[in-house]
């Protein structure tokens, strides 16, 4: 091993026996503050769009101008993001369900 190596080698040791000795590691940056209506929403209209895109290369093919992978591909990414939608909506009635059965 070179001497560079080591000594990377040799501090993070001495990182680690300092923080199993009881030292206090150092602090993670705060995480910023994260708005869960405008992430729902957000994903809602990102599902809205792959199935506006979905639907326009439907019509596409249509009309002969769009190839069939292309579209089965579209429409296979639109099915999967509406059913993961529809299922977050579901868990988030079945956990206010729970909330609202809650005894206070």
């Amino acid at each position: 091993m070179r001497d560079v190596e080591m000594n990377n080698v040799l501090a993070q040791l001495r990182a680690l026996s300092a923080r199993a000795g009881g030292a206090p590691a150092p602090a993670a940056p705060a995480a910023p503050a994260v708005d869960f209506g405008k992430v729902l929403t957000g994903a809602l209209e990102k599902v809205n769009v792959q199935q506006t895109e979905a639907a326009k290369l439907a019509q596409d093919f249509e009309l002969g101008r769009a190839d069939i992978a292309s579209v089965m591909l579209a429409m296979q990414k639109s099915s999967v993001a509406f059913k993961a939608a529809a299922e977050v909506r579901n868990k988030m009635v079945q956990a206010y369900k729970e909330i609202m059965n809650m005894p206070i």
